[in-house]
């Protein structure tokens, strides 16, 4: 089952299940619980913390939830907040897919932050992708995303995005036709 997040991310192809975590956890454990699906594939765009391209292309098979004040020493938290989706692939294509993708209901607006989170490896950030991960991993079902990136982790992230965003959904569109 292809999904995807909805409103201005939507795709022919794909099934919408939210924006943000909160929605994405609801709606896709309802599609789970009505007919289980074999695969989740997330679709979506993706802020770079600064290594990856603006139009960029990857694929991930794991999430983490840290919020900006984490990085401050400003919070905590309990949960586990690093999930990674089971996966029986090549060695190579695994290397392809240890791409790090941060999750928060908020966007990152602050280069500081960015360099912060490329000092621990988390490359993207995307709003609905730990919680895909987590209804999977509830379910047990194997899961991945595939990102294109739209924007960095910026003072000007919201207009950049903004600027790319229809680009960038069509070279997703393509780059996820082509792999059909």
């Amino acid at each position: 089952m292809i999904i995807c997040a909805g409103k201005i991310e939507t795709f022919n192809f794909a099934t919408p299940v939210g924006i943000g975590m909160t929605d994405v956890s609801i709606n896709l454990t309802r599609l789970c619980m009505e007919k289980r699906p074999e695969f989740l594939l997330f679709v979506g765009s993706a802020g770079s913390y600064g290594e990856k391209e603006i139009f960029e292309i990857i694929e991930s098979r794991t999430a983490c939830n840290i919020e900006n004040s984490f990085l401050d020493g400003h919070s905590y938290t309990p949960i586990d907040n690093v999930v990674s989706a089971a996966e029986e692939v090549s060695r190579e294509t695994r290397e392809g897919r240890k791409t790090l993708v941060n999750c928060s209901n908020y966007i990152t607006a602050n280069s500081r932050y960015a360099k912060e989170y490329l000092k621990k490896n988390i490359h993207l950030e995307n709003m609905e992708f730990y919680a895909v991960l987590k209804v999977a991993e509830k379910f047990g079902i194997p899961a991945e995303g595939v990102f294109v990136v739209t924007n960095y982790c910026d003072e000007h992230a919201h207009e950049t995005f903004k600027k790319n965003h229809k680009e960038a959904m069509q070279r997703l569109a393509a780059y996820i036709n082509d792999k059909k």
